[in-house]
């Protein structure tokens, strides 16, 4: 089986594929300051509770692949696959590593590791053009051609992150739990809070997307829309822009990429 882990600024999101199936996910905390050792434990515990995998550390891993968006994590994860993983193949993606997508924008270097992930297994899934809207710490656009190439995109920052800066800087205001209120016009600070995020990044969406659709097809209805991320339920039910829905992009990303680096049998 291949493990995948995608470590983001907040969380990090690990599947377990059987084939071209993700049977298993986790979601952690994403913390900077743990070790290799550190992540090898929580590793074992999270995979040992599963039933095709054997009590000891690897045993039923086949492959292993990463991306990441904190160095610090990814140079550890490094040492994990090193120390703990050493007979198991592992790809990290990084320059270098073949995702597919070709990257047109000035330079390649900056464009989170991710998204480049992210749009290979939207070209994989649905075809180009297209735009994959990611609900993380940063809420990002990223834009795909007809041809599978990486345009380029936008960075806003996250529902979470939004919240946060109310709370932090709204004399009257503190921060409240991320859901829908009973309608738009909010009957309390608290409500009014979650109108103003749910349907104010709504239109944030639809709003970008449709302005990003119309530079990347003559057509703007042959743009399709993906949405992923951890915080992407909070408004799928109001973007009126978003075509699909696929929480576990990135990872299959990650697998995709992993058949194209992995070392041949």
């Amino acid at each position: 089986m291949l493990l995948t882990i995608d470590v983001g600024n907040t969380h990090t999101v690990l599947g377990l594929f059987d084939g071209e199936e993700i049977i298993e996910h986790w979601r952690i905390s994403t913390d900077a300051r743990r070790t290799a050792d550190e992540l090898a434990v929580l590793l074992q515990g999270l995979m040992g509770m599963h039933p095709l995998l054997g009590m000891e550390l690897g045993e039923g891993i086949e492959g292993i692949s990463i991306c990441s968006t904190v160095p610090s994590v990814l140079h550890e994860l490094r040492e994990v696959t090193r120390r703990y993983y050493g007979d198991v193949p592992a790809v990290l993606v990084e320059p270098g590593v073949k995702t597919g997508v070709p990257v047109l924008v000035d330079n390649p270097k900056e464009v989170g590791a991710d998204r480049i992930i992210n749009a290979a297994a939207a070209v994989e899934l649905y075809g180009g053009p297209a735009v994959v809207v990611d609900f993380g710490t940063a809420t990002t656009f990223d834009a795909v051609t007809a041809r599978g190439e990486y345009a380029g995109g936008v960075i806003a920052p996250g529902i979470e992150i939004s919240v946060d800066a109310l709370g932090v800087k709204g004399a009257q205001l503190r921060k409240i739990e991320l859901a829908r209120p009973r309608s738009v016009i909010g009957k309390n600070t608290v409500e009014a809070m979650q109108a103003g995020i749910v349907y104010g990044f709504a239109g944030q969406v639809d709003g970008v997307v449709a302005r990003m659709a119309r530079e990347l097809a003559a057509d703007p209805e042959d743009v399709t829309v993906i949405a992923t991320g951890g915080l992407a339920p909070m408004v799928l039910g109001e973007a009126a822009v978003i075509d699909e829905h696929e929480p576990w992009l990135t990872l299959i990303g990650l697998r995709l990429v992993y058949e194209r680096n992995a070392p041949r049998a």
